[in-house]
């Protein structure tokens, strides 16, 4: 019996590979987000009680066009969590630093 080819593979699946260190994932408890005109910036950071010094454990740089889609992503998610386990409170936290959006010198 003659054998069949492989069907050509689906233009619209993407194949991820995640590696087991990545996997693992980076706890982070602050995001400072900042930007210029090509891009923006975010700076996961760790946060530890009674330490002045906060650890940048991961950075994420994206184009505009990225950045927004994944507004849009992370948006879609919260309401399909929210609407599944309860709204989440955003009230400030006591000890926590606030946080500042925009780029360096932007209020």
């Amino acid at each position: 019996m003659a054998q069949q080819p492989d069907p050509a593979p689906d233009p619209n699946v993407l194949n991820v590979e995640l590696t087991d260190d990545v996997a693992t994932g980076i706890y982070s408890n602050l995001a400072i987000i900042s930007h210029t005109p090509a891009e923006f910036v975010i700076d996961f950071l760790q946060v530890l009680p009674g330490l002045p010094k906060a650890k940048v454990r991961s950075r994420v740089i994206l184009s505009p066009y990225h950045y927004k889609r994944l507004l849009l992503a992370m948006q879609d998610n919260l309401t399909k969590y929210e609407s599944r386990f309860g709204e989440i409170s955003a009230e400030d936290h006591a000890g926590m630093p606030p946080v500042s959006f925009g780029g360096p010198g932007l209020a």
